[in-house]
């Protein structure tokens, strides 16, 4: 799937389609559980404006998108790495492998020119792609997570931590940061908790654009911000740091690329 890249406040910004699907038997459960709170009248609205969110059966119908922004005169970013191989941890539940790597070489990127990879946080579906056969699949590139995140994910431990974070702290290409990080210029990293405990987004300009992960999952979060997602860690943080999100974007009148929206860019109305 070929996108349109965004110029934005002199940055291209390219979305890359790594995947489209449903989620796997071992995460589904029906719409109205995954995404409680959200009134009859809400879904009925929400299927009749954004149908590509919904799959035959009524299912969510997830787009997997990673950010790519060529900074004139400064660093290549790329915003999370999507799912990653057939074997990668993202396996058991999404659609793998995920078409990253092919989209990139398409886009006349190759893995060497990438100076930092910031992950929006350490689910599966957006780290797994950094790492290819153990190791980075970016050699040359800072790998930016919050030391929440980390602390967190190693409070839980599993195939992240042991397939993506491992690699890179052997390859000593990761950076831990604490609270909000200047990239270059008008682009930097914030945290956005909730979702997970350290849950961060990338800003362009002055809120001409956010990278925001999972701050909005479901166009239904479009339109009620304060419907919560069934696996945020801290669903009440996670629709404070939403609603909060939100307004600014309509504030500011600028755009929310988030990873799992049928479009990869979204002007809050």
């Amino acid at each position: 799937m070929h996108e349109k890249p965004r110029l934005v406040s002199g940055v291209e910004v390219v979305p890359i389609c790594d995947a489209v699907g449903p989620m796997g038997e071992a995460l589904r459960r029906p719409l109205e559980e995954t995404f409680p709170g959200a009134a009859p009248a809400l879904w009925k609205r929400t299927r009749t404006e954004a149908p590509e969110a919904f799959g035959p059966d009524g299912e969510w119908i997830l787009h997997f998108h990673c950010f790519l922004l060529r900074v004139p005169a400064g660093p290549t970013v790329l915003v999370d790495t999507g799912l990653g191989t057939e074997h990668s941890p993202a396996a058991s539940w999404a659609p793998v492998p995920g078409a990253l790597p092919r989209a990139l070489k398409e886009a006349g990127v190759a893995p060497g020119d990438v100076d930092t990879v910031v992950l929006t946080h350490l689910h599966s579906d957006h780290a797994s792609g950094a790492v290819l056969d153990g190791e980075p699949l970016f050699p040359n590139a800072r790998h930016l997570v919050q030391e929440d995140e980390l602390t967190w994910l190693e409070g839980e431990g599993g195939d992240v931590l042991d397939k993506v974070v491992k690699p890179f702290r052997e390859a000593g290409c990761l950076d831990s940061l604490q609270g909000k990080t200047r990239l270059f210029q008008d682009l930097e990293v914030v945290p956005t908790p909730g979702h997970t405990p350290g849950h961060q987004s990338v800003v362009l300009g002055d809120d001409q654009l956010v990278v925001a992960g999972d701050v909005v999952l479901h166009p239904v979060q479009l339109a009620d911000p304060a419907v919560r997602y069934l696996y945020d860690e801290d669903g009440a943080a996670a629709a404070e740091t939403r609603t909060a999100l939100l307004r600014r974007m309509r504030r500011s009148g600028g755009l929310v690329a988030a990873p799992h929206l049928p479009e990869p860019f979204v002007q809050v109305r």
